[in-house]
Order: structure tokens, then C-alpha cells, then sequence
């Protein structure tokens, strides 16, 4: 063991300790570069989290969020990105999930550009799946994955020509309560980052692809920088030629729709996209308005894409990426495949609307939950791309400067009793399918993740803080939530019989809900405090 190994042994411990069956990914080499990568890099998120706090902070005492005064001049000057490599050009339509076995195979082999193989919101990352989904991701890299389903024999095998693959990192706000380092748990973001990047950049790179990543819930540009320092630290120590990692950085917060330009800036040996993660967006703007009456918004089913303030965000990402030469990708569409001839029609033709919006905006592609769904998805792009492989040359030079007004103006629609019911509802279902160790769950017809949830809960909770009333008259308060919540909970026990509730964790899941929606504060993630009930 070399003497950087033995501090790595040292200071790095384990809750429970590593077995046997864990030391083929836990290896002392992956250990060792984990450990590196905590020294140097975990002791700056608590600054970038709490400068978070300090943000919200002036958004709940009245102050919009607005472009930044002193970053003026990288919004005005001239400059691009690095570079997108041959195989991230075309991506007009990625598929998403977690990184389970059966799911990684099909997710490949389905009709999409990219598969982002996905450790956070659609994610429940209990220990044994965390290094389930890497050894999985390393073999459909070495192409050796397969599957065979216990239940009727059917097997799994990867295509020859399977999707490009991008692996989503945990945000800075999840930890790793298995690794410690000095008896604190690093960030889940680095531990996930390295052993991915240590695992696999050499196979990626012989194969003429590379270690990709997806960045999830940045707030501000000095995030992006932090993990600009990661990459070209690993990049160095791995005698890698700087942006051989490339990411992609989801644009979901409220506060980074202001910054993309900086985050762009910070990142731009090593970005080639910026992404509308519309739900955790939507979720991020009701908690940044969390103490602003005149800006709650209507039922989650009706905050769509078509209304002003969330249409402007996507116009404002295409401008701002295709300006940079970066690629501009749109977002999730939720929906699920039917057996109804009739509602999956309608299903469709949902899918035809929302992608279209996206590709007449500019859009270089955009995500589907389901191979079921990726056909009508990608003629949309197929049809809009042509011969091309993206849209780089719509630049919206033309339009208008989208405002801050415009970013963080009011939605219209209703708020009715049964839209309500139905969050509080897919609410408890999905928290109870993730402390089970399920984070993608279809729940009516939508593939549900952590955003989704998030919106229903927090929606909630800010209809309760400001006494809003519902389109019956009725005006929400903690005890009228609460009387829902216990008729909604007899609901889903006709629904899905005595057994299923009773073995399942809903009880648990409904205490949780309640606490998070009637609490004092708006408590950041729901996955903080389900976290501390997973093994």
C-alpha cells in the first residue's frame, strides 16, 4: 500500500464497514483518489451551501432575483466554450432513470441519442444500490451487462450500437453517510464523481466516447467553479489533456436562470449544454417566493411550459447557450405509455405538443422517462432538425432581451381542491416508494421523481403559509390539510388494498408528509430528511 493509500485508510472510515462483496468497486486504488478528492474539495461546500442560505434569506424579506451587477462583463464579452465532442453533438432526444440493471440495458438500447444514468432524483440512494449502480454503469461500458428476470427467464443484452452514456452526480446538498472522512460524510456529489470517473475514464475514452456527467441543482456560478477545480484537479492527476471531462449543467433553480452566462464562464474547458429541468425549476421557484403572497402558484397540473414565466426561461437558456456555442436541451416530459388505445393517444399527442414547443424554441433535443414514449418524441426533433444534428444556428438573436421581470412574473390558474388531493396523494406514494429504496415510481399515468414530489408538497405548504383559498371557496389551512390527508390516505388504501398498504411504508410516508408541509420553515429537500431512513 503506498503511503497515499495508508491516509486514505486512515482517515477514510466506513458505516458499516466495507465486506468482501463491496471491495470489488470499494478497491483501495478508488479509495485512495475518493480520498483526494475529499481532502482537497469537501471542506468548500458547507461556504457554497450556506451562501445559499444567505440568498434566500434576501428573497424572503422582498428582493426579486435579478442578473448580477458585478459579473456585468461576462454577459457582455465575447467568448465560447472549449468544445462538444463528435458523440455529444447530437442529442436530440436522452432518456433518463436509475441506474438498475434491467433498466440501464433497455435505456441503451432504446431509440435515443444519450441515456443519463441518474444517482439523484430519480434515485434512492440507499449503500447496496449506490455501488449496484456503478459496478452496473462499468459493465454496459465494457459492454458484459446482462440481465436475466427471475420471474419468467427473459433476458437482457445490450445492443450493438447503444445510446451515449451520461452519468447524473448527487447535488451538493446530499451527503454520503457510509464514507467519512475524519468522522464527517463527504458530499455524495464527489463520491459518486470519482468513483465513476476513476471506474471507467480509460474504457470511455478508448471506446471514443468520455467520462460525461450531469450537474444537478446549481444555484450560483461559484458552484460551477467548485466543480470546475474537481475536474481539472482529476484531469491533472490523471495526465488527462484539460475538457476531457465534459458535463452538462442542469439550469433548475430559480436563482441560476440569472447566472447561466456565469455558469457557462466558470465552466467552459469542460460544458457543452445547459438543461431545463422544468420540475425542480418550477419547485425552485416556489421556494424562493415561499414568503411572497403575490407569486404562489396554481395547481402543479396546470404549470406548463406555455405560461409566460417558464416559456421565457427556455427562449432565454437557447439564446444564451447557442450564443457560447454550447448546446441547449430541453426538458422531462413525465408522461408514461398506456394500454388505453385512447388515453395513450392522448398521451401522444401531449408529447407532440410539449417537444414541439421546445424544438420551434431552439431546443437541441429533450428528455422522454420511457422507451415507450421516444418515437413521437424524436420525430418531433427529427423533423425539426432536418439534416442537422442540432440547432446551434438558431441564435433568437433577434428577440427581445428577456427581462428579470419576466423570469419571475406571476402564474395564472387555478387552485382547486382536487388538484389538492392529487398532490397529496402522489406526495405520499413517492415518499413511501423512496425511504423503500424506489426514486422512479409511475404514479397515474406520470413517471414521478424527487421533483415532482417536491412541487406537490411545497405547493402545499405555501397555500397553508398564505391562507390561500381553493377555486370552491374553501381556504387552506394545517387542519384542513390535515383532514385531506387522512381521507386522502383511506383513498389510496381502496386503491391499492389492504396488503400492499399494510406491507408498505405509507404510514411513515404520510407522518413525513405532514411534517414537511405544515412545518414553520419550507424545509429545502425532501430527500434530506427521507435519507435518514434509508440503510
Amino acid at each position: 500500500m503506498d503511503s497515499h493509500a495508508q491516509q486514505a485508510s486512515q482517515e477514510l472510515s466506513f458505516v458499516p464497514p466495507i465486506t468482501d462483496k463491496e471491495s470489488d468497486v470499494l478497491t483501495d486504488d478508488a479509495l485512495s483518489f475518493i480520498h483526494m478528492l475529499a481532502i482537497r474539495f469537501a471542506d468548500r461546500v458547507p461556504a457554497l451551501l450556506s451562501a445559499r442560505v444567505a440568498r434566500q434569506e434576501k428573497f424572503d424579506t422582498g428582493e426579486l432575483p435579478d442578473f448580477l451587477s458585478d459579473t456585468a462583463n461576462i454577459r457582455e464579452d465575447s467568448w465560447k466554450i472549449r468544445g462538444i465532442p463528435s458523440d455529444l453533438q447530437d442529442r436530440r432526444l436522452e432518456i433518463t432513470g436509475p441506474p438498475e440493471r434491467k433498466m440501464v440495458i433497455n435505456a441503451l438500447n432504446a431509440n435515443v441519442k444519450v441515456f443519463m444514468a441518474d444517482f439523484e432524483d430519480s434515485f434512492s440512494p440507499a449503500w447496496g444500490p449506490v455501488l449496484d449502480g456503478q459496478r452496473n454503469l462499468t459493465d454496459a461500458i465494457n459492454r458484459t451487462i446482462s440481465y436475466e428476470n427471475p420471474a419468467n427467464g427473459k433476458q437482457y443484452a445490450l445492443n450493438d450500437d447503444p445510446a451515449v452514456l451520461i452519468c447524473r452526480v448527487r447535488g451538493l446538498h446530499l451527503k454520503e453517510k457510509h464514507v467519512l472522512l475524519n468522522g464527517k460524510p463527504i458530499p455524495g456529489a464527489l463520491f459518486d464523481f470519482g468513483l465513476y470517473f476513476y471506474r471507467n475514464h480509460k474504457a470511455l475514452l478508448e471506446s471514443g466516447s468520455g467520462p460525461y456527467f450531469y450537474l444537478p441543482k446549481l444555484q450560483a456560478h461559484q458552484e460551477a467553479a467548485w466543480w470546475n477545480d474537481v475536474f481539472c484537479f482529476t484531469e491533472d492527476h490523471f495526465n488527462q489533456p484539460r475538457g476531457t471531462i465534459k458535463a452538462t449543467v442542469l439550469i433548475e433553480t430559480l436563482p441560476a436562470v440569472f447566472e447561466m452566462d456565469e455558469i457557462l464562464f466558470n465552466l467552459k474547458d469542460h460544458i457543452v449544454a445547459l438543461n431545463c429541468g422544468r420540475w425542480d425549476y418550477i419547485f425552485s421557484y416556489i421556494k424562493t417566493f415561499k414568503n411572497h403572497p403575490d407569486r404562489v402558484l396554481p395547481d402543479r397540473q396546470a404549470v406548463t411550459m406555455e405560461k409566460p414565466f417558464l416559456n421565457a426561461y427556455s427562449r432565454l437558456l437557447v439564446r444564451t447557450c447557442h450564443r457560447r456555442g454550447a448546446m441547449a436541451m430541453g426538458g422531462m416530459a413525465a408522461f408514461i405509455p398506456s394500454k388505453d388505445p385512447e388515453k395513450n393517444a392522448w398521451v401522444l399527442d401531449k408529447i407532440q405538443t410539449d417537444k414541439s414547443l421546445e424544438a420551434n424554441n431552439g431546443h437541441d433535443g429533450t428528455w422522454v422517462a420511457h422507451p415507450g414514449l421516444a418515437d413521437t418524441a424524436k420525430a418531433v426533433f427529427d423533423a425539426a432538425l432536418g439534416d442537422r444534428k442540432n440547432q446551434l444556428d438558431v441564435t433568437r438573436e433577434q428577440d427581445a432581451l428577456i427581462t428579470a421581470a419576466e423570469l419571475v412574473a406571476p402564474c395564472e390558474g387555478e387552485r382547486t381542491e382536487d388538484g389538492m388531493r392529487h398532490n397529496i396523494r402522489v406526495a405520499v406514494q413517492y415518499i413511501e416508494a423512496w425511504i423503500s429504496g424506489n426514486g422512479c415510481v409511475p404514479i397515474y399515468g406520470l413517471m414521478e421523481d424527487a421533483a415532482t414530489a417536491e412541487i406537490s408538497r411545497a405547493s402545499i405548504w405555501q397555500w397553508i403559509k398564505h391562507q390561500k383559498t381553493l377555486s370552491n371557496g374553501k381556504i387552506v389551512t394545517a387542519d384542513f390539510f390535515r383532514n385531506c390527508l387522512a381521507e386522502e390516505m383511506s383513498v389510496l388504501r381502496n386503491e391499492l388494498g389492504e396488503e400492499v398498504f399494510n406491507q408498505g411504508k405509507y404510514q411513515q410516508a404520510a407522518s413525513m408528509m405532514e411534517q414537511l408541509t405544515t412545518s414553520d420553515d419550507l424545509a429545502d429537500f425532501l430527500t434530506l430528511s427521507g435519507y435518514e431512513l434509508l440503510d
